[in-house]
């Protein structure tokens, strides 16, 4: 499966330093570069930076990082992950990454997605009560936007354009573009609808499960006559030299995020029996290469997919750890895994 494409994820955490004390958001997203850095020189095929508004993430712009680190690239692909396109402006998001793509010499593509978090729509002045027009509209314009003509739109939401000109235009008149979907069949067809390609975001329970997703996906692209791209899916890990390092780095700092998460959700606070259910069995890729490149294997083989992209930072790991972990990722888990698929 020479064709298998694999990312790195990261919303920008903020990290320890080697004293155990947080660094600042100026030096948590210098930590982001060096990482996609590091990653560009060991083979890894993308790197995509998500987008929060929240204090113990640094990433706001992924695009303006994303314009850091391609002048330090020279082949890693560069992505958002997802950029939250209901709380932004299309026009504006369309420039931003082909801005990048320019700098990156054609390297940029974006995914776009309603956000896990909802802080932006009243930080830029969205109703919540508009969540699901926002998104639709806004994907609807955004995809006349990636013809690169232009542009003639009108909805309910947002200001007119006729025969509207977007520039800079990219060299190759194509913008790579996902729409990333967390579980919604809604969701899932009208990505197909548009043609465009399928990010699954598999945070929890067995990866098998989200199988139906990828053959409605297919089915519905048949039926409305669009293409049925290669399904991406990104899923939480950390990588360690054994498997008792990784999931003791991971776990306090990974608890500590998902019960501050449930907080704000209602869920009950996450037990140490369930995080090692996780890791035995189902989202979580956590251990040594060998175990994470075992796991990532049956994952990418029961359910097809074309490109798997690991989250590697939840909470506040330690930067070095983090740096080892991306090491690990792209000099021995992504061979290991492309040899258990041969």
């Amino acid at each position: 499966m020479s064709d298998l494409l694999f990312g790195l994820d990261t919303f920008g955490d903020i990290p320890q330093d080697d004293a155990g004390k947080l660094v600042s958001h100026a030096a948590a997203i210098r930590q982001v570069v060096d990482e996609a850095v590091l990653a560009d020189q060991l083979g890894v095929d993308v790197i995509a930076l998500g987008e929060h508004h929240r204090p113990e993430y640094s990433v706001s712009t992924p695009e303006t990082v994303l314009a850091g680190i391609a002048t330090r690239t020279s082949r890693i692909r560069l992505a958002s992950g997802v950029t939250v396109l209901s709380s932004d402006d299309p026009v504006r998001v369309f420039q931003r990454f082909a801005t990048v793509d320019a700098l990156s010499n054609g390297r940029a593509e974006v995914i776009l997605g309603r956000g896990s978090f909802t802080e932006s729509f009243p930080l830029f002045g969205y109703d919540l009560r508009d969540y699901d027009t926002l998104f639709e509209e806004k994907i609807e314009l955004f995809v006349k936007l990636l013809d690169e003509k232009p542009v003639t739109w009108s909805g309910t939401l947002r200001a007119p354009l006729e025969n509207a000109d977007v520039f800079p235009k990219t060299e190759s008149g194509h913008l790579d573009t996902w729409v990333g979907v967390g579980g919604s069949p809604q969701s899932v067809v009208r990505t197909a609808r548009y043609g465009l390609p399928l990010m699954l975001a598999i945070i929890g329970g067995a990866p098998e499960r989200f199988a139906p997703y990828i053959d409605l996906y297919r089915r519905a692209a048949d039926q409305l006559g669009t293409t049925a791209h290669p399904v991406g899916m990104h899923s939480p890990g950390f990588i360690a030299d054994t498997d008792e390092q990784a999931k003791e780095i991971y776990w306090p700092h990974y608890r500590i995020m998902r019960d501050r998460i449930g907080k704000l959700r209602g869920w009950p606070p996450i037990r140490r029996q369930e995080f090692d259910s996780e890791v035995e069995n189902g989202s979580l890729y956590i251990g040594s290469p060998e175990t994470v490149a075992r796991r990532m294997a049956r994952a990418i083989r029961s359910l097809g997919v074309g490109r798997f992209d690991l989250i590697y930072s939840a909470g506040a790991q330690p930067a070095s750890a983090r740096m080892r972990a991306v090491e690990l990722y792209g000099s021995k888990v992504i061979p290991m895994v492309r040899e258990l698929l041969a």
